[in-house]
């Protein structure tokens, strides 16, 4: 089966009522602009799904998680690209909607709040911000009827607080953590990556390392403290 587009809920309906076999439905859910670990992400659902199974890639710039000021209008927007990255990786459909599509009438009335831990950390600087990609998740969750839902652990506060939304709104869809993919010099790889310049790309990296530091030093203390333990005395 190649690869299909759904602009629309009815595209997207009528893919899913006549899938060629009844496997179970893992969902991918992105902004577009898909790079390798994206890709990943499609593989691991792939994987997981079966060949019987249906693994479908959403493609939507989600303005509700977007901020006064934020890059909502200049957001890199490739979906060519997509569908080529998506095809190649194992998909077998795209859900691209419009805003919308998604939003019907205009921004929703009822969202989900992500309560205290949405508030922390990235929340502290973006409010709101996981209000909105919350409430696009549980919509997509809804709209694919997924099974299981595949989510990279570089976003690691909305992966936790997506868990904590499937747990606590007792959603059925299962919520896979997939290891960060990272470019040759250590940088986790995300679609705003383009943005940077060389020398901002130099300051970024200094987190990956900082972090890559003080695993290694952890790792050392410990295996010093288990020799020490075990020597003989």
């Amino acid at each position: 089966m190649s690869l299909e587009l759904a602009p629309t809920r009815a595209d997207l309906d009528r893919l899913l009522e006549r899938r060629p076999a009844p496997g179970r439905i893992a969902v991918v859910m992105t902004m577009g602009a898909l790079h390798d670990g994206h890709a990943s992400l499609v593989r691991a659902a792939r994987a997981h799904a079966g060949p019987d199974g249906f693994v479908v890639v959403t493609v939507f710039v989600n303005p509700l998680q977007f901020g006064a000021g934020e890059d909502l209008e200049r957001y890199p927007r490739t979906l060519e690209t997509d569908l080529k990255t998506a095809a190649e990786a194992g998909a077998d459909a795209v859900f691209a909607p419009s805003a919308d599509e998604v939003y019907p009438g205009g921004a929703p009335q009822v969202t989900i709040t992500a309560g205290p831990m949405g508030a922390r950390l990235e929340g502290a600087s973006r409010p709101g911000h996981f209000d909105g990609v919350l409430t696009v998740v549980a919509k997509l969750l809804h709209l694919t009827r997924a099974d299981a839902a595949f989510f990279g652990q570089k976003d690691a506060q909305q992966l936790a607080l997506v868990r904590r939304m499937a747990r606590d709104l007792n959603f059925p869809a299962e919520i896979v953590g997939v290891p960060t993919v990272r470019a040759d010099d250590g940088l986790a790889l995300s679609s705003r990556n383009r943005y940077l310049s060389v020398p901002e790309r130099r300051t970024a990296l200094a987190l990956s390392r900082a972090l890559f530091a003080a695993r290694d030093r952890l790792g050392a203390q410990q295996a010093l403290r288990a020799r020490a333990e075990y020597a003989p005395t």
